[in-house]
């Protein structure tokens, strides 16, 4: 069982306790985060500080997250502070007799150092890492539990409700969860239930398969709006686990809310140019059972005989998009090249909306020659040069579902509205509300070859 703030509230913590093992059975333990003790929690405590109560299920609690509570808690290094209920202690790693790896950490993100006894620096979480990430074939731990939520983690996902992920939280928390990689990460103090979808711990087709991990918030102890606060589940320590089944994606995983996050830690140590961003690059196949395959047997890289020039297929039917058919509509090309035309989009999306089109009638660009692929990237490079001098910045998509001329679509967006991350999170957003599998491909990849 998982428990969030329990603000003193002991006799209605541990009757529900009770009442859910009689129902459903025994559970091995209790992890409660968030503040444990509230401002009137004596008179409670010292029956089960006495040894007159006891609770029912060894109780494992965080520390003080306010100066308020702090003497509840003597040892800083944690131990038994009644009959069933130990304080782990302010950061650390608690292996169970059946191999379950807890990581935890106590009290809420300070930016002094040292922190005071409610709270941990980022001294205290390198520190933390460290130890664990140094640990030969660590491939992360069963358990995280904090009381501050992780800033960002409703990136990608499922809505928060009334809370604002992307202000509430822990940035240090953030940095801690995408290291140690938890397969599931308790965290309180926003007296809210949230249930995040499960997200990856790798990134697609650059990474080997990583198990998922759950962030799940809860709610305080007897909360008026019947929120849940208690989470019962049940885990097999990942040390002992088939490798295979470890790393089985639910079909509702999502990115990394904490990758944005990294990278934005990162630019600030080596700040880039908005022209320097790195390009994101996504591949789905909407059609995958129907249409031409892509030739895998490397006959055509493999052949000794000198290159011919690819020519187009030509179009079996009337094109409106080959500059030569009389249903294209010339009014709205903007220049002419040689292997290729830039047009006005003729119902854009903003005003400025461009597609750069080859002249012969290709279907994909998988399926164009190698001079043409040279002049789209041309034209790239040179409408990306345009916007950037207009104070925007270029996204650029291929939609190849029944049609048999290629379309680049180029839609400028604002430089101070979006970075690309932002667009990266959106289509990313948007691609999973569709129930559409979207795989990042690592930037110099050829994409003929995916």
């Amino acid at each position: 069982l998982a428990c969030g703030d329990v603000e003193g509230r002991l006799e209605a913590l541990f009757g529900r306790v009770r009442a859910i093992q009689s129902k459903s059975g025994h559970f091995d333990m209790l992890l409660c985060v968030g503040n444990f003790f509230g401002s009137t929690s004596e008179a409670e405590w010292a029956e089960y500080r006495s040894g007159a109560k006891k609770a029912p299920i060894p109780t494992y609690i965080l520390g003080a997250n306010d100066q308020e509570t702090v003497s509840y808690f003597p040892d800083v290094s944690g131990g038994e502070l009644a009959e069933n209920i130990t304080y782990l202690g302010r950061r650390g790693l608690y292996s169970g007799s059946s191999g379950l790896q807890i990581a935890y950490l106590s009290g809420t993100e300070s930016q002094e150092e040292p922190a005071p006894a409610y709270s941990f620096s980022a001294k205290d979480v390198a520190e933390l890492k460290t130890s664990l990430l140094s640990t030969p074939n660590f491939k992360g731990v069963d358990i995280l539990l904090t009381s501050p939520w992780p800033r960002d983690v409703g990136t990608f996902a499922n809505s928060a409700g009334e809370i604002d992920t992307k202000k509430c939280g822990s940035k240090l928390v953030s940095d801690l969860a995408a290291s140690l990689k938890p397969r599931y990460h308790f965290a309180a103090l926003e007296k809210t239930y949230y249930e995040r979808f499960p997200y990856r711990n790798h990134t697609v087709l650059q990474e080997t398969p990583q198990h998922v991990s759950r962030f799940i918030a809860l709610a305080d102890v007897g909360n008026t709006s019947k929120k849940k606060y208690l989470y019962a589940f049940s885990i097999v320590p990942m040390s002992k686990m088939d490798p295979a089944e470890l790393v089985k994606q639910p079909q509702d995983v999502t990115e990394n809310p904490y990758r944005k996050s990294r990278k934005e830690t990162q630019k600030i140590k080596a700040p880039l140019c908005a022209e320097e961003e790195p390009p994101c690059q996504f591949f789905f196949d909407l059609n995958k059972h129907q249409g031409k395959k892509r030739p895998s047997d490397g006959k055509e890289r493999g052949n000794s005989q000198p290159k011919q020039v690819k020519k187009p297929p030509q179009p079996t039917g009337p094109c409106w998009f080959c500059l030569a058919s009389p249903e294209v509509e010339k009014h709205l090309v903007v220049s002419i090249g040689t292997h290729c035309y830039l047009a006005l989009a003729k119902g854009g999306l903003l005003p400025d909306h461009v597609l750069i089109l080859p002249i012969g009638h290709y279907q994909s660009v998988v399926d164009l020659s190698s001079e043409v692929v040279e002049e789209v990237t041309k034209y790239k490079s040179a409408l990306k040069e345009f916007f950037r001098s207009k104070g925007k910045r270029c996204v650029l998509f291929e939609r190849n579902y029944r049609s048999q001329h290629l379309q680049l679509q180029v839609i400028p967006v604002p430089l101070d509205r979006c970075t690309s991350e932002d667009i990266k999170e959106s289509f990313i957003t948007q691609a999973q509300e569709q129930q559409i599998e979207l795989l990042e491909i690592p930037e110099h990849s050829d994409i003929t070859q995916v």
